[in-house]
C-alpha cells in the first residue's frame, strides 16, 4: 500500500483525491494546508484520516510515502522544498516552478537527498498519449514535420484571481500553454529556434500567446494558449507519411485518429474514467516500488528542458515574475 498525502486543498487537489480512489494499493492518509480549518474541511469531504494546519506538519508525518503538491505555481518551490527537507517523495503539480533556476534547485536537492521527485505532467502518463508516442516511433506517419496544438480558456477571469495575478505565476503560458509546449517537446524535442508574441494584461501576465518552434530538421510546431476565448483544445501531428489527430481535450484524449493516404482512417478509443490524474499516481507508485528517484515517463531532464523553454518564451513576450523571497 502506498500512503499519500496532499499538500493544498484547491480544485486540483480535490480532483486528484477523487482519482486516487481508482488507483490500486493507494491510500490517502493525510492532507495539509496553510490553515487547520481548510485542511479539516478537505479531510471531511474526502474521508482523509489526518488533517494538518501547516506544510511542515504534513511533511513530518512519518507514515507518508509520498506527497502530492497542488499549491498555486508561486508556492511550488517552498512547498516542495519543505517536503524534500523532511525526506518525503514528491509529485509536484505542473509547472514545476516559475523558472528554470528554481526547478533546477529542486531537482538537485532531491538528488542530493536521494528522494523521489516527479512533475505531475499527467499528459505524459496518459495511455493514449503513450500510444501516440509508440505510433510515431514505429514510423506510422513517417518523420514528424509539424505539431499543432492549442489551449485557450473562455474566461472572463477576474483581475484579483490567480490566473491574472503576476505574483502567483498567472497568465496563460504556465497554466495551459505548458500542454502544447510539452506535446511539441514530447514529439520533436528541444527546438533550435523560438519565436513568440503575446497580448499582455494590465496585471502583466500573458492573455493570448502564440508560439512557433523551429527545428533545423525542417520541422515546425505552431502552438497557442490564452485566457480570452475557448479554443478547440485539439492537436495534430503531421509526418511525411500521414497524420495523427487528437480531439478535445488533447492532453487527456478519449481517442486518436491515424490518417494515411490511400487507407481508411484508424481510430483508437478508450473509456475515460475519472479525471485522468490516476495515471500519474500509478506511475509514481511504480517508481517507488522499483526504488527509482525519477520517472522514466517524466524524467527530470525533460521537466527542466520544458521549464527552460517556457523561460525563453516569457523573455520573448515580456512576462517577468517577481523574484522569490
Amino acid at each position: 500500500m502506498t500512503r499519500w498525502g496532499i499538500l493544498a486543498t484547491g480544485n486540483i487537489a480535490a480532483r486528484f483525491a477523487e482519482d486516487l480512489t481508482l488507483v490500486p494499493d493507494a491510500e490517502l492518509v493525510a492532507v495539509g494546508s496553510r490553515t487547520a480549518e481548510g485542511a479539516e474541511r478537505f479531510a471531511a469531504k474526502h474521508g482523509v484520516p489526518r488533517a494538518y494546519g501547516s506544510w511542515t506538519e504534513l511533511a513530518a508525518d512519518p507514515d507518508l510515502d509520498v506527497v502530492y503538491v497542488a499549491t498555486p505555481h508561486s508556492a511550488h518551490y517552498d512547498a516542495t522544498m519543505t517536503c524534500l527537507d523532511a525526506g518525503r517523495a514528491v509529485l509536484l503539480e505542473k509547472p514545476f516552478t516559475l523558472n528554470l533556476a528554481d526547478s533546477t534547485e529542486l531537482v538537485e536537492t532531491a538528488r542530493s537527498r536521494g528522494v523521489f521527485l516527479m512533475e505531475a505532467m499527467w499528459m505524459r502518463c496518459n495511455p493514449l498519449i503513450l500510444r501516440l508516442v509508440e505510433l510515431v516511433a514505429e514510423g506510422a506517419i513517417g518523420t514528424v514535420t509539424n505539431v499543432r496544438a492549442d489551449f485557450g480558456m473562455a474566461g472572463p477571469f477576474p483581475p484579483e484571481g490567480r490566473l491574472r495575478a503576476l505574483a502567483l505565476g498567472g497568465g496563460a503560458l504556465l497554466d495551459v500553454g505548458i500542454y502544447p509546449v510539452s506535446l511539441a517537446h514530447l514529439l520533436l524535442g528541444m527546438p533550435d529556434h523560438v519565436r513568440a508574441w503575446a497580448k499582455i494584461s494590465p496585471e502583466g501576465v500573458d492573455e493570448n500567446t502564440g508560439i512557433v518552434l523551429g527545428y533545423d530538421s525542417g520541422a515546425v510546431a505552431t502552438l497557442s494558449c490564452g485566457l480570452l476565448g475557448a479554443t478547440p483544445v485539439t492537436a495534430s501531428i503531421t509526418g511525411t507519411a500521414g497524420r495523427i489527430e487528437l480531439p478535445s481535450l488533447f492532453f487527456r484524449p478519449d481517442s486518436l485518429t491515424l490518417l494515411r493516404s490511400g487507407r481508411e482512417p484508424e481510430t483508437v478509443r478508450t473509456e475515460l474514467v475519472g479525471h485522468g490524474y490516476q495515471y500519474e499516481a500509478v506511475e509514481v507508485q511504480r517508481c517507488l516500488a522499483d526504488g527509482l528517484l525519477e520517472s522514466p515517463l517524466v524524467p527530470h531532464a525533460i521537466t527542466l528542458e520544458v521549464m527552460g523553454l517556457l523561460d525563453d518564451v516569457r523573455a520573448l513576450i515580456g512576462v517577468e515574475y517577481p523574484a522569490r523571497p
